[in-house]
């Protein structure tokens, strides 16, 4: 772990994080362009989940936002790093201080906390009241993209950035399991988010495939806003009965010419 001993330390620091984090995003966003919108755009062209044309200059409005919000996610690891240099959280290096089990229960656990509150929170964001102040930013993109990913209106980005740098405050969590754990919320974000149905034919039906989020669920949401509320999970959807009646539907439809999940 990183030690901040003055101002200088602590800026260089924040740079290093505000690139990894605004990085990571760029990597991912544009790895999923390039390799399904222009390496294959053939094989996948009739995967496109929504056909409606994007806005002019959508993108580079995303960038802005996703450039803020990188830098409010930037800002929060920052003060992470403080508390832990204190003292005050739960973060630990060495993999022998807690049971290795632990390890991946641990990331099981801070996934299914932050899907249980992402959901609640992303319903919250829906009221009419709050809506238009917090939520409307990420739903200018009705056709999404991987730039989408991190398109947050400042609100938003601090109400999805707080709840794991909390559970560092209650829950062991090894450093390198937060890093996993923050790869796979870019990584699910950029494929949620890619507007191209990525899963294998049936795979919303396989026993792992029923539970997980791709761009066919995700995109759903961005055009019908009443269902699929979801952010790496289909589960709260499923037991609040708000996952959208087309989704099967749409599915089988963008994957009907695709290997199945289950040959």
């Amino acid at each position: 772990m990183i030690q901040i001993t003055g101002s200088a330390t602590f800026w260089l620091t924040a740079l290093l994080f505000f690139g990894a984090i605004f990085g990571r995003y760029v990597l991912f966003s544009l790895a999923f362009w390039w390799l399904f919108k222009v390496s294959m755009k053939n094989q996948f062209a009739h995967r496109a989940v929504q056909t409606r044309p994007r806005k002019p200059g959508q993108d580079w409005r995303e960038i802005r936002w996703s450039l803020l919000t990188s830098l409010i996610f930037t800002a929060i690891a920052m003060g992470v790093i403080l508390a832990y240099q204190a003292g005050y959280t739960k973060i630990y290096v060495n993999f022998h201080a807690y049971p290795l089990l632990w390890y991946p229960v641990s990331i099981i656990l801070v996934l299914f906390i932050h899907e249980t509150y992402y959901y609640w929170l992303h319903r919250w964001m829906h009221r009419p009241g709050v809506y238009k102040w917090v939520h409307r930013t990420h739903h200018d993109s009705i056709t999404t993209s991987p730039w989408t990913a991190f398109s947050f209106h400042p609100i938003e980005s601090t109400l999805q950035a707080i709840v794991i740098p909390i559970m560092t405050f209650v829950l062991p969590l090894h450093i390198s399991a937060v890093g996993i754990i923050l790869l796979i919320m870019t990584l699910s974000s950029a494929v949620n988010h890619l507007n191209t149905e990525i899963y294998p034919k049936n795979f919303d039906n396989h026993w792992l495939g029923r539970w997980l989020i791709g761009a066919t669920h995700h995109s759903l949401h961005h055009t019908q806003f009443r269902f699929n509320y979801g952010l790496y999970f289909t589960f709260w959807d499923k037991w609040m009965k708000t996952e959208s009646p087309d989704f099967h539907r749409l599915f089988g439809e963008k994957t009907k010419n695709s290997i199945s999940s289950e040959e």
